[in-house]
């Protein structure tokens, strides 16, 4: 690295760490906290070289204050063994927009409640249409952690590594190409949670379940080896499967099975899967109606109380994930307690809350839907109504107007925080992951990690993401 811009970047933090070597010393914590906005801001908006300083230092000072990126996956076995309370359910928390302020509020409410049992995750769509590479991701996270106070394992998941099924019908070997090259970026950042999601190739026209499943589970399985390879050492990364596509038919025994046969006979003599999603009548982002409101969604939680026992009983993983659950009634949460679901993916009612806050600009937000009247105008169908259009093509505004929202007023992103941190802490109760801090302490190792240089800062790639789940 040049030492003229590590010393610029560090001089923001005036004097709260020293660089030993290729390794950071925090010296003033306080220090650190009161100036680690100025280092994430410039992680995301500086140029090419200040950013990769920059998002070096925060690894680096995470590292050197004990918050590190870590893995569940002991954790998920260890339920599947029966060696862990069944009793609350992890919430994976995607960020699609103002992330570093988000993740502050993630960790306020967790800090109240002795909360460790939650996950930061981002999805291969999100990556490219919010602008979040893995390495941008993990800085807001960690840099948030640093802010707020927070110590202990940090688990970042890269959601939803899909495959397209129209990419991989034109070009099988390129979409997998993609996918690992994702996965390698992902895990150099710090995601030792990977959910690899082939279940797009799914062939349920075909009369045997083994048969409708084999692309997925021979995919998967060679994915899950390419993640062993790749992982750090001291670090078995938590690796989730999908059996069934979010939005589509129910899940059945019949298919975990069919799936988990076939990926146990393929995965070779390295650690497998510790989760698989399975569908229970969801839709990513809801249904949207033509006043631009959601459907009720009605899921099956019988589904969910099945499948997560057979795949604990007869499998030994942490059982089964929920997708498309933040935009459910505030009534159902506690429903997934209950059946003992592993996993629940929480993702598009945090953007909501955020574009339609009142703290945000009604100029600001028209100015977002008229950029998308332009610039998402293909993806309107004849029968959506504006504020259907709008509404679901909104998340596809994110990534241009990043910048807008990060640099809102100072008590605009105060209130903000207020409201994500209340709505967060909401469902961390309806979770039941209130001390959860202790379980994970003692069944989770993060060990110590470092990136010797800053990491050559890779664009956003403008790869489309027509048809991929977030």
């Amino acid at each position: 690295m040049k030492e003229s811009k590590l010393s610029e970047v560090s001089g923001w933090l005036k004097g709260a760490v020293e660089i030993e070597g290729k390794k950071v010393k925090v010296v003033d914590e306080k220090a650190l906290k009161d100036n680690i906005s100025k280092v994430i801001f410039e992680a995301v908006f500086g140029d090419e070289e200040t950013r990769a300083v920059a998002r070096w230092l925060i690894f680096e000072a995470a590292q050197a204050l004990g918050i590190r990126p870590a893995s569940i996956h002991d954790f998920y076995l260890a339920r599947g063994r029966g060696e862990a309370p069944l009793d609350f359910t992890v919430p994976a928390i995607n960020l699609r927009m103002l992330a570093y302020d988000s993740a502050r509020a993630v960790f306020r409410a967790a800090k109240k409640i002795e909360a460790g049992a939650f996950i930061f995750e981002i999805a291969r769509s999100e990556i490219g249409y919010t602008d979040q590479r893995p390495s941008e991701y993990v800085s807001s996270v960690l840099a948030a952690a640093i802010k707020e106070g927070f110590r202990g394992p940090v688990f970042i998941q890269g959601d939803h590594f899909q495959a397209s099924a129209k990419k991989f019908k034109a070009d099988p070997e390129g979409e997998i190409k993609a996918i690992k090259e994702l996965i390698e970026e992902a895990v150099v950042a710090g995601f030792y949670n990977i959910d690899i999601d082939t279940s797009t190739l799914v062939d349920i026209s075909r009369s045997n379940l083994d048969e409708q499943q084999k692309l997925n589970y021979e995919l998967t399985a060679e994915f899950t080896r390419f993640i062993r390879e790749k992982q750090p050492a001291g670090v078995n990364i938590s690796v989730g499967g999908e059996i069934g596509e979010v939005g589509e038919r129910n899940s059945t025994e019949e298919d975990l099975e069919a799936f988990m046969n076939g990926f146990n006979r393929h995965k070779g003599d390295v650690a497998g899967v510790s989760k698989l999603s399975i569908q229970t009548g969801t839709h990513h982002g809801g249904v949207v109606l033509p006043d631009g409101t959601l459907a009720q969604v009605a899921i099956d939680f019988d589904v969910l109380r099945r499948l997560g026992e057979l795949a604990r009983k007869k499998y030994g993983l942490g059982g089964v994930v929920q997708h498309g659950a933040s935009t459910l009634p505030d009534s159902a949460f506690h429903k997934f307690v209950e059946v003992k679901t592993c996993e629940v993916h929480l993702a598009t009612a945090f953007q909501n809350l955020i574009i339609e806050h009142e703290a945000v600009p009604e100029s600001l937000r028209q100015e977002m839907y008229e950029w998308l009247k332009v610039n998402a105008a293909s993806e309107r169908k004849p029968s959506d109504t504006e504020a259907q259009f709008l509404y679901k093509t909104r998340k596809k505004a994110v990534g241009p107007f990043k910048r807008h929202f990060w640099t809102l007023p100072e008590d605009s992103l105060k209130a903000i925080g207020e409201s994500l941190e209340k709505q967060f802490s909401f469902l961390f109760d309806q979770l039941n992951i209130k001390g959860t801090r202790e379980v994970i302490g003692r069944l989770v190792k993060a060990p110590e990690i470092h990136q010797p240089e800053p990491q050559a800062i890779k664009s956003s790639q403008k790869e489309s993401v027509e048809g991929l789940s977030d």
